[in-house]
This record gives C-alpha cells, structure tokens and sequence, in this order.
C-alpha cells in the first residue's frame, strides 16, 4: 500500500501535529472589525400585534385581544391568536413582534416539559412563568438584541390568588389588578380606571374590556374588530373562538364631504 500511495495529497495526523501543513489566513478585516461576520440583530418589529388588555374578576383573570398581525401598516394576518395557555394555570397575551411572541412559546413550552419530567406533583404556575419572561426580556435587553413584545401574564392556580403581570422588552415586571399594552395604555387605561371594581362578574368583566377593545378599534389603525377572550378560574383555562365586535361608522360628522366645500379655507378639512 505504501508504494502506491507515496504520491498521495492526503495530509497525516503527524504533519498535522508537528505543524508541518502550510497555513492560510484569513482575510485580513477592517479595523475595529471584532467577526468577519457580524451577528444580525433585529433592529425593528416587522410583523405586530396591538393592545392586550387583561384585568381581575370576582373568582379568576381574564384576558382579551384582536386577532390581527399588521405587516408594518398593512392589515396583513386577520385570523391570528396572540394568546397561549402555558402549563395548566397560566395564559399569556402579547402585543408588538409576533415571531419574537413565538420563540418566547417555544421557551415556556420547553419549561413547561422540564416541569413535568420532574414528576414531584409540584406545577408552576403564572407567577413563575412571569418571573422566567422577565428574566428572558432583561437577558435579551443586556445583549442590545431584544425581544420586541409587551406581554401580559394571567393565571390562578386552584385556590390561590390571581395573578396579573406586565413585562416589557426591557424586563419592566409589574403586577397590577388592570393592565394595557401598547395603544391600549393610552386609550383603555382611562376606561379601566373608571370602571374596575374587584367585585366584577366574568359577565361585566368582558362587557369591559369589549368597550375598551372597541375604543382602541376607533382610534388605532393597527386595531380589528375581530377578538378573542381568554379567562383563567383556578380549574380551566379556556381561550374564546373569535367574534366580532359590534361597530358603527355612520356617524353625521364622519360623513361630511368638507374636502368640496368651496371657501377654500384651512379650516374646511377640518
């Protein structure tokens, strides 16, 4: 054999060793340059979501959004659920990137499986789920390569308290008896304010947050009038098939044809 492979190219593990293979380099790189290929963040939300709106009711949690993903100012997806059950007690609800929403599932559905490979009887529930996204979102914030959501975390496990947090992009957490995200927190809040009482039934619960919901779908663009409500009692979680809201355009005003009005002053458009 060795005759007839003294001409080979092969290179041995001896010469590879002793160092004696020629060496080619690299191209040489920019200064200041760290990688010939630079890691690729994202540097802004493409596909998103708007308001969540979650908020306490007299025996559970409840939860509620649109089911619309905008491609940047196009009412691009109609008939998406921008809420996830997790493990048997949590619901979680998020605004802004979606495809970043889903890698945060993809994390909570491997935490959850870890969970219950354990086999100790022991369940997490929403507080522990919140306490693991807020440490993701400040992870990810440390990095300069955020995860760009707001997200609203609900839960009850069996007999305990209810839960209702909001973390951020930032790792922002905070518990609260009513919570907003995005347009929402400017629009819904003020209603919320107004009207929650601790004492609310499921029934009063959700004819709230389908005002609120209709308020945002009248004033922001990135709105729809298709929604869905998720509740969380301490037995089931349960996330709503989507229905329509009711809704009325023919208001006299909105109607008006000022652009052919013939004074020709500013405040015609008006």
């Amino acid at each position: 054999f060795g005759s007839s492979h003294s001409g080979s190219s092969r290179i041995s593990s001896r010469e590879i060793c002793c160092g004696s293979t020629p060496f080619t380099p690299r191209a040489p790189m920019a200064p200041g340059q760290y990688s010939a290929d630079p890691q690729q963040h994202t540097l802004q939300p493409i596909v998103t979501g708007a308001t969540v709106i979650g908020l306490k009711y007299n025996g559970g949690v409840l939860l509620a959004c649109d089911t619309l993903a905008s491609y940047g100012s196009q009412a691009r997806y109609k008939d998406v659920c921008r809420m996830k059950k997790v493990g048997d007690f949590t619901l979680i609800g998020a605004s802004g990137e979606y495809s970043d929403f889903q890698y945060i599932g993809k994390l909570l559905d491997e935490l959850d499986n870890e969970d219950y490979l354990f086999e100790d009887g022991c369940k997490m529930g929403p507080h522990e789920y919140s306490s693991y996204i807020g440490r993701v979102m400040y992870n990810r914030r440390s990095k300069f390569n955020p995860l760009y959501n707001q997200f609203v975390v609900v839960g009850k496990k069996k007999d305990g308290p209810t839960q209702l947090s909001f973390v951020d992009h930032q790792g922002t957490f905070f518990e609260e008896d009513y919570i907003a995200t995005g347009f929402g927190s400017y629009l819904a809040m003020p209603i919320l304010r107004n009207e929650w009482k601790a004492d609310l039934s499921l029934d009063e619960a959700k004819a709230l947050v389908v005002k609120c919901l209709q308020v945002c779908f009248y004033r922001d663009c990135r709105a729809y009038n298709k929604i869905q409500i998720g509740t969380c009692d301490g037995e089931n979680v349960t996330i709503s098939e989507p229905f329509a809201m009711e809704h009325f355009w023919g208001h006299k005003l909105w109607l008006e044809k000022r652009l052919e009005v013939s004074t020709r002053a500013i405040a015609d458009t008006w």
